[in-house]
């Protein structure tokens, strides 16, 4: 899968959580819980996996670009809610 994402962003991530956005390359899809977010009424599908980057959980936002690209908007480590929502899933 590749990956993009706005240069901007994500040097204000870097600055701001310390996480590149390249990491989305690392981030296992296949452990974690994935929803679209439905609250952007928007003409794009967003999406949010909680999953793992390495040992700790992290959540990703980002847009499903066919055949097999994402554009990352957003990457952070999980809070303790988000932890809770992927013990339950």
């Amino acid at each position: 899968m590749r990956v993009n994402f706005d240069p901007e962003k994500n040097e204000r991530n870097i600055r701001l959580r310390g996480l590149p956005f390249e990491c989305a390359y690392e981030f296992d899809f296949d452990s974690a819980y994935t929803w679209k977010d439905e609250r952007r009424n928007d003409h794009e599908d967003r999406w949010v996996s909680i999953g793992f980057l390495g040992k700790r959980l992290h959540v990703l936002c980002y847009l499903i670009i066919p055949p097999d690209e994402i554009r990352v908007i957003s990457f952070r480590k999980a809070n303790d809610r988000e932890r809770r929502i992927h013990e339950q899933a």
